[in-house]
């Protein structure tokens, strides 16, 4: 039997609002955010080959050590019953350290591409209850669109595609380790709470995420690593003086965006601050679900989400 192949790809994420409340029993912190797909993107080519014995090999044009993609192929493989030898070749476009969960998106990719490709079923919940073990962010880039995201960020509810400005992102190539930023942040145990302010969080959270605008807000991150990068905060401001109708940052950190009202509006501005700024466009869930049936357009799909081979 012949190797299959797909050539797919893995986009990126924004946080448009990202809250820290405190350190949760299980050594992970309770959030709130609200997530956004972008069109920047890694590129993967998948290659199945039917073997005896299983195997996953990663070829990444950057070194990686702990490859979330090598492990999620490894884990879907085992819930495919399905032995079999898988080569993955992985073109980084997304930074590493920037908070754009390249590394979950990648996994998350291989997670929705492999059991299509297999001609092996799997539904939706096995493929969250592996992106779940994998990381926090992962489970998101199963449905991509903008959604909120409680608990740990794996508890998430799609908010409605509505129509989205354009952004302009800025990757400085400063890496940021995220363990290091939740520390910086010295949120208290939840048992050692003495406030109401988790509550004014989560209701200020709420009116956020129910607008019927673009529900962009804050992040609780931006203050610990501005101090230790204060080059971050320079690029924020410049993308405000630019145009932007709002910059933050994303995530832990180090990539920070701008939104504009146009893309043009977009062009024009990363034409004016120069590399290592460039435009995007934010991707809805339907438009997301789009292009991951063209990417797989050479199989056979039936027409409900995740994709999955008649």
């Amino acid at each position: 039997m012949n190797p299959r192949r797909v050539r797919i790809r893995a986009l990126a994420k924004l946080n448009l609002d990202l809250r820290v409340l405190f350190r949760r029993p299980d050594g992970y912190h309770e959030i709130r955010t609200i997530f956004q797909t972008v069109s920047l993107a890694d590129v993967l080519e998948l290659e199945l080959h039917p073997a005896r014995r299983t195997a996953v090999r990663v070829r990444a044009d950057v070194e990686i050590a702990d490859n979330l993609a090598a492990r999620a192929a490894e884990a879907c493989l085992e819930a495919m019953k399905l032995r079999a030898q898988v080569e993955i070749r992985l073109r980084k476009r997304i930074p590493m350290g920037a908070g754009l969960g390249g590394g979950s998106s990648d996994a998350a990719a291989v997670l929705l591409a492999l059991p299509a490709f297999a001609h092996q079923p799997l539904p939706l919940e096995a493929r969250l209850a592996i992106a779940r073990e994998l990381g926090s962010d992962v489970p998101f880039f199963l449905q991509g669109g903008m959604a909120a995201a409680v608990g740990r960020g794996t508890e998430l509810y799609p908010l409605p595609d509505r129509p989205l400005p354009a952004a302009v992102l800025v990757t400085p190539g400063v890496h940021v380790a995220t363990p290091a930023a939740y520390r910086a942040l010295r949120r208290p145990p939840y048992d050692e709470l003495t406030t109401n302010g988790p509550q004014n969080t989560i209701e200020r959270f709420q009116q956020l995420a129910w607008s019927s605008g673009i529900p962009f807000g804050q992040n609780d991150f931006e203050a610990p690593v501005f101090a230790q990068h204060p080059g971050l905060r320079v690029w924020k401001r410049r993308l405000r003086k630019s145009g932007a109708m709002h910059a933050m940052m994303s995530g832990s950190g180090s990539a920070v965006f701008g939104l504009y009202a146009s893309r043009a509006a977009a062009e024009a501005a990363a034409d004016s601050l120069g590399a290592p700024a460039q435009p995007v466009s934010l991707v809805s869930r339907k438009q997301y679900q789009r292009l991951w049936r063209r990417w797989l357009a050479h199989l056979p799909l039936d027409p409900e989400w995740p994709p999955q081979s008649r």
